[in-house]
């Protein structure tokens, strides 16, 4: 077994308070009226971004505009993360309440 990258073995083992989740949903697709699959949560600011299966792939953008390597699933009962810099998963991490949400927040559904 390969042993974590230093990003994902810090957060594993020394984050000692949760990150709060900049809202339900893809802050920048909610601005834009955009739509999302599934959810990102940046371990370093909280920003809340949609997946590389999402149209917009705002996750990815994020870390690339800030450099913050660590993302974590912001969908309910899911507990990896992963690493962007040195392109590794790690299958549970510490989550602590608030980081996984109750429910599956939908994008909301564009106007017809």
């Amino acid at each position: 077994m390969k042993k974590a990258c230093s990003h994902l073995e810090a957060i594993g083992r020394h984050r000692t308070a949760p990150v709060h989740p900049s809202g339900h949903g893809c802050v920048e697709c909610l601005k834009t009226g955009g739509e999302w699959v599934h959810l990102r949560l940046c371990l370093t600011c909280g920003h809340v971004g949609c997946c590389d299966d999402s149209p917009s792939r705002h996750a990815t953008k994020h870390f690339h505009a800030t450099s913050h390597p660590v993302i974590k699933s912001f969908e309910p009962g899911e507990d990896w993360a992963w690493c962007y810099e040195d392109e590794q998963v790690l299958e549970r991490i510490p989550t602590y309440p608030g980081e996984s949400p109750p429910v599956h927040y939908a994008a909301p559904m564009s106007a017809p």
